[in-house]
């Protein structure tokens, strides 16, 4: 997301004598992407950020196939991943390829007593159910229902959460997640015609930055393993940054559809893109307004992406039998649309509160035994007559 952003206390100029009130330097660090080639932000420490006591026990916590090449059609009963207290612990994998991880999580505890970084992948947490603040060594960012958080591979944070009903969608990118570029001009601004802009970003604020000495651990997920270190200080020591590689939020509610006389296609939900997948936002909208427009869904083949529909709320019009938290999976290679009936109830009807969370993948996903935990096992069989 090319949006500059600063926080705290700067030098005048890049790579040059910042001192502290005792005349002691700053520790400048790059934090970059893609080489020296992508966005970047410059931090500026309060103690060398290369300090580490020890590295401890890694884990192994890379995701198993179950179901390793998948032409069923699915739905996971999402809320039926049970709480557990731990962030990290109750981050479930149920859909997986070299590309994307597609995760749920119901945490009830904040993070107070570890960090943690995931240098594999860019992250997006959609908050279904919850309220708090993403606490990061580039400031914080409050959150409420339906909000998207995005959180650049590398970045330390912490969560904390409100209460304990919590329930998150993951998605775990290995590649930079941005938002389409088809909305935005060659400099990087968000065009009139986009669905969003700017503004309706939350950007980090409220920096703190702490002066402590002492042991804090550090979780950090490489190459599918969670290895755990020791810093020698406390990671939120920054006392200032600027550039444009940083965490920020978007409600999905500041998401405006795009409509028209006839029914519009997935694409003009897409919020963010990737090289490997995108994410569409289906939020309540006017129906199309041809007097003899359809509004659901024509039936349209998955001939190149796996479809993932994450059911946030409201009456979904072209799906029976859908709750909150509900996953649908319609793989490549075979057609899927709406349920019988729904097509022809459609007719007439001039709006929809749907509000739902679409992830397209261009490579197959493959299941999880936590995913065959929480199918139907008959989902594939709905559009029968």
């Amino acid at each position: 997301m090319p949006l500059y952003h600063k926080q705290g206390k700067i030098p005048q100029k890049r790579h040059t004598i910042f001192k502290k009130p005792d005349g002691t330097l700053h520790y400048e660090q790059l934090f970059g992407t893609i080489g020296f080639d992508g966005m970047s932000s410059l931090m500026y420490h309060l103690h060398r950020p290369t300090q580490i006591k020890e590295v401890g026990a890694s884990i192994d916590i890379s995701p198993k196939a179950a179901v390793e090449h998948n032409i069923k059609s699915r739905l996971l009963k999402g809320f039926q991943v049970q709480p557990v207290d731990d962030y990290l612990e109750s981050r479930v994998t149920v859909l997986f390829n070299n590309d994307v991880h597609v995760g749920l999580a119901a945490p009830k505890k904040s993070m107070t007593t570890y960090f943690y970084k995931n240098t594999d992948a860019d992250e997006l947490l959609f908050i279904h159910k919850g309220t708090g603040t993403l606490k990061t060594m580039l400031g914080e960012i409050p959150f409420d229902y339906g909000d998207y958080l995005v959180i650049p591979r590398g970045m330390i944070y912490q969560i904390h959460f409100d209460t304990e009903e919590n329930r998150l969608l993951v998605t775990e990118s290995y590649h930079p997640i941005y938002t389409p570029k088809r909305y935005r001009n060659y400099f990087g601004q968000h065009l009139e015609h986009s669905p969003f802009c700017e503004r309706d970003f939350k950007l980090p604020e409220n920096l703190q930055s702490y002066d402590e000495k002492g042991e804090f651990l550090m979780k950090v997920k490489k190459q599918g393993q969670l290895h755990h270190l020791t810093y020698a200080t406390h990671p939120f020591d920054v006392v200032g940054w600027d550039g444009y590689n940083f965490p920020y939020g978007f409600s999905i509610h500041n998401f405006e559809p795009i409509t028209g006389r006839v029914h519009q296609p997935p694409p003009v939900h897409q919020t963010f893109e990737t090289s490997a997948f995108v994410v569409c936002s289906f939020v309540p909208r006017m129906y199309d307004y041809h007097p003899q427009s359809i509004p659901a869904p024509y039936n349209h083949s998955n001939i190149d992406s796996d479809e993932v529909l994450y059911y946030v709320d409201g009456d979904f019009m072209s799906r029976k039998s859908i709750d909150q938290g509900y996953i649908s999976l319609h793989p490549a290679g075979i057609p899927h649309g709406p349920h019988p009936g729904t097509y022809e109830a459609s007719i007439g009807k001039t709006k929809t509160e749907e509000l739902a969370v679409m992830i397209d993948t261009f490579k197959p996903l493959k299941l999880t035994q936590a995913a065959l935990d929480i199918d139907d096992g008959k989902y594939y069989k709905s559009w029968m007559e």
